[in-house]
């Protein structure tokens, strides 16, 4: 791949990525950020605590560092365009599962279709994340990842409204103190009865997936071109290692996906734990917080703000918001009524509007730290590309480091495990995207100005 900063085709090239770019993220937003309605759905249904509901992330994201790699290979074979069309193929697969899932309310098997519906948009992230970075200029790299972003967290908003439409009419006879009145056939046969619905959803979902991989698979979307150049060194099998912004941009997504799925896919279950009655509906306060954060960048990147300004009041915000989320209310209501209790939403506690308010300050964290951490990777782009959705596996792990503290502790406390994530990112933003060797401490550093 090149590793100039010339767009890889025309204008009327980007403009058609664009289009098509823009339809794949919204399916990789409304394939993951469901997984904050199905969390507390699958507790119910499976009979689970904190930690064990969380297992629904760890399947989810230990996916992607599992198949990177395979599917950093199989590009290389398939190009980007088949890439995306054969991940399409593998997410109906995935969604296929849900139907025997449902209907045997067995939760391994449906941990079983999330690894799968995950491997699918394992493909197309480690396709799509590089093409939508080279596509065009690469100082202007994080507003397109930016723009991509207003759809991937527009679906999150629309996810869960539409779950608790479909699936959740008359959850409240679900409540622990209902299940706890019947007897053990009695419980069964509920929780087998609210399982079921999710066969029907999921058929559709699987026909739709269906229908765009053949609407991508025929499309004009441009192959990027992979030009040769004569100083790339060769590639060897470890020698993306050597690029210390492409290692640390890597431990910093791994940081930032880990607070973001904690932020958008515990709120529902910490909602439930304090009573809030629109539970379910929680994960569209953290992603109307970051569609705001994804609209600010792509209006100020890169005229008004560098893609490393916007990581430096990423990770300083998360810092602020995580203390708010950790010291503030479980019972007063009057941030969330002085801030948004004027347009007609439902007011929540302090603590919670504060976790969704880290939608706000995680929204430019991926699209900065992807043309940071790629810049003069040249023939190890792809490769690099791989290594970065990796850094997804924070989000399998630290969730799940949320809900052991939460069920052994408090779950309010608990959420000081995303402290040290946004030092991380914080490290990141001021130093590490800097770095072009290993030996930096001996002051080999180099500026890149243009990368922001």
């Amino acid at each position: 791949m090149n590793n100039n900063d010339q767009p890889a085709g025309s204008g009327k090239d980007v403009v058609i990525a664009m289009f098509f770019i823009s339809l794949l993220f919204f399916i990789l937003g409304f394939a993951t950020w469901l997984n904050g309605s199905l969390i507390p759905f699958l507790k119910i249904v499976c009979d689970l605590n904190n930690f064990q509901a969380l297992w629904v992330t760890f399947a989810f994201y230990i996916a992607y560092t599992v198949m990177a790699l395979p599917s950093a290979a199989i590009l290389s074979r398939t190009g980007y365009k088949n890439g995306m069309t054969l991940g399409l193929g593998i997410m109906a697969v995935g969604a296929v599962l849900f139907i025997p899932a449902a209907k045997s309310s067995y939760y391994g098997l449906f941990l079983l279709a999330l690894f799968t519906l995950a491997t699918g948009m394992t493909l197309m992230q480690t396709a799509i994340n590089p093409y939508i970075v080279c596509i065009g200029s690469r100082e202007s790299a994080a507003m397109r990842i930016s723009i991509m972003g207003l759809f991937n967290k527009g679906a999150g908003i629309v996810v869960p409204l539409v779950f608790s439409a479909l699936i959740l009419s008359g959850i409240e006879q679900y409540s622990d103190t209902a299940l706890a009145a019947l007897d053990h056939a009695g419980r069964l046969a509920l929780r087998s009865e609210l399982s079921s619905r999710l066969v029907y959803p999921y058929a559709i979902m699987a026909g739709g997936l269906l229908l765009v991989m053949g609407i991508v698979h025929f499309s004009s979307l441009p192959e990027l071109r992979a030009e040769e150049e004569k100083n790339q060194p060769e590639v060897t099998r470890w020698g993306v290692l050597q690029y210390p912004q492409l290692v640390l941009g890597a431990l910093s997504l791994f940081a930032y996906v880990g607070v973001e799925v904690i932020a958008g896919d515990t709120i529902g279950l910490y909602g439930r734990n304090l009573g809030v009655s629109n539970y379910a509906v929680l994960t569209s306060y953290t992603m109307g917080f970051m569609v705001l954060g994804y609209l600010l960048g792509a209006t100020t990147i890169p005229k008004l703000m560098t893609q490393k300004t916007a990581l430096l009041f990423s990770a300083i915000s998360g810092l602020l918001f995580t203390i708010g989320v950790a010291t503030s209310s479980a019972t007063d209501t009057g941030i969330a009524q002085a801030l948004v209790g004027w347009a007609g939403v439902p007011v929540v506690p302090n603590t919670v509007f504060f976790l969704a308010m880290l939608g706000l300050a995680n929204a430019l964290v991926w699209p900065s730290i992807w043309p940071l951490a790629l810049q003069g990777l040249g023939k190890y782009t792809a490769a690099g590309s791989a290594l970065l959705i990796m850094g997804i596996a924070g989000g399998a792990l630290l969730p799940m480091l949320y809900g052991k503290f939460s069920d052994t502790g408090n779950p309010q406390t608990a959420y000081w495990v995303m402290l040290p994530c946004y030092l991380m990112i914080f490290f990141y933003a001021v130093k590490g995207h800097k770095l072009r060797s290993w030996r930096a401490g001996a002051g080999h550093l180099e500026r890149v100005d243009q990368a922001g």
